[in-house]
């Protein structure tokens, strides 16, 4: 193989002279690799990674090229792997992995990245393979990207193999499985289906909760005197997005006087309408970030528990929250798909079920390439346990929210029509009160009946609100029991 290193004692002499002349890599390469490289083969997030990575020893403009190259390979993998592919004996996902990595970074600088030179992504890529101690790869990897960069402004379109199946075109060009882009195609129609692909793959905005209103103004100072940018909610006034740094090295983030958060994330909490004195369940509630608006909503005469299965995600939420200074959440650890262990009803619920995260793909590509259809009807099932249990535990006249960052209707509407099934004189969708109880934090202009669709479910769609795709059923419990 290309990457395998050879014993003769000749080409041992050979590999020591090529290793004392690995040229330096740039901070950003590095970085991005290894992260790379570990999502890759630990299973890892790259928002996690690069999170923990990114700390403020790294300077900004390395940081920000880091991000760029490792979403940007995630968000068009099967993309960059189908052009490398033309130049290749062998499929690039074949290689040994940091052969395959290297090609990956060299190619989505060459096509994506019109300000790095091509002679700066090619040699760091090679640099790259030889320090992973692949050397006899360096040879291929400078060749392939050689062939690639003369290439690298043809459209996609001129340079994929023809092929008459829409769903596989469209995979191919806009770097989704074929799979993922049929479910969609039978459900949206084409022109929505290519809103959402196109959507999955730009940048998302960068969106960020305010605590506390009254303090916008010290806030946003704080923001603008680090440097960065801030832009107005799309949906929510209580959100706003910020550019050019990262507000989680900001003294106002330190302070837990905000928190990054989708703006689709931030209104799943609102929808419970969450009133003083409550008592509020939060199932499946890590990392925490839905959690803040019901402690508020329930006031010092109310009480919140969080509920989770995993106890690593339980200490990180203990993180958080004592980065806000939040001291009136009980966490407890419990498995939601098992009869939950209270012995008094809740007055408002929240189940943000484990999903397949298919309305997240712009911050989370590498879902794309984990993900397989069968996998949906094992969250489905997961999920229409967790929905049931947890409407056992909701009091009479209470009002429960079930929620997943999912696009499919196996884990969203199917979950919600199966467990009801056999529970619709006791439980009903209440889109009336949930829009009512969202229009004095949505943005002048937004209609909050326009957030919810005919059959009385809460949706938002990349392709359409500029933020992740959310789905949400509000459910209300009778007020007297048959």
């Amino acid at each position: 193989m290309a990457s395998e290193i050879p014993t003769s004692p000749a080409t041992h002499r050979f590999a020591k002279t090529m290793k004392s002349k690995i040229m330096a890599i740039s901070a950003a390469r590095k970085i991005a690799y290894e992260i790379l490289r570990r999502v890759d083969s630990e299973g890892a997030y790259a928002s996690d990674l690069l999170h923990a990575e990114l700390g403020t020893n790294v300077k900004p403009e390395d940081a920000a090229l880091a991000t760029e190259i490792v979403l940007g390979v995630l968000r068009w993998q099967r993309l960059l792997d189908s052009l490398l592919d033309k130049h290749m004996k062998k499929p690039v996902a074949r290689l040994d992995l940091p052969v395959t990595i290297a090609l990956r970074i060299g190619i989505y600088q060459l096509r994506f990245l019109d300000r790095i030179p091509a002679s700066a992504a090619v040699n760091e890529s090679v640099e790259l393979v030889k320090k992973a101690r692949k050397t006899s790869a360096a040879t291929l990897v400078n060749a392939v990207l050689r062939r690639v960069a003369s290439e690298a402004k043809e459209p996609a379109e001129k340079l994929i193999p023809p092929t008459g199946d829409l769903a596989d075109r469209l995979g191919l060009v806009h770097a989704h499985p074929r799979w993922m882009v049929e479910h969609w195609l039978a459900r949206f129609g084409e022109a929505e289906t290519l809103a959402l692909l196109v959507a999955n793959n730009r940048t998302p905005r960068l969106s960020c909760a305010m605590h506390d209103n009254s303090e916008r103004e010290e806030i946003f100072g704080d923001l603008k005197r680090a440097g960065l940018r801030i832009e107005p909610g799309i949906l929510l006034r209580s959100s706003f997005a910020v550019g050019g740094g990262s507000p989680a090295r900001t003294a106002v983030f330190r302070a837990g006087k905000i928190s990054i958060q989708d703006e689709a994330s931030q209104i799943i909490p609102l929808l419970l309408d969450v009133q003083p004195g409550d008592r509020v369940l939060d199932l499946c509630a890590a990392p925490g970030g839905k959690t803040p608006p019901l402690v508020r909503g329930a006031g010092e005469s109310g009480m919140v528990v969080a509920g989770e299965r995993h106890a690593h995600r339980l200490r990180g939420m203990r993180e958080q929250f004592k980065r806000l200074n939040f001291s009136r959440v009980r966490l407890i650890q419990i498995d939601a798909e098992k009869q939950l262990p209270f012995q008094a009803r809740f007055d408002r619920i929240l189940v943000d079920a484990p999903c397949s995260g298919t309305g997240t793909l712009a911050r989370h590509p590498e879902i794309k390439w984990r993900l397989n259809a069968g996998q949906l009807a094992e969250f489905h099932r997961l999920q229409c346990s967790l929905l049931a249990n947890a409407l056992e535990m909701l009091a009479p006249g209470g009002r429960l929210v079930y929620s997943t960052c999912s696009m499919e209707p196996e884990e969203n509407e199917n979950v919600v029509e199966e467990v009801l099934k056999l529970r619709e004189d006791i439980f009903r969708v209440d889109r009336e009160s949930a829009a009512e109880a969202l229009r004095g934090f949505l943005v002048e202009g937004i209609d909050a009946n326009s957030l919810f669709g005919g059959d009385g479910f809460f949706r938002t769609r990349p392709g359409l609100q500029n933020a992740d795709g959310f789905f949400a059923a509000v459910l209300e419990k009778a007020k007297a029991m048959r």
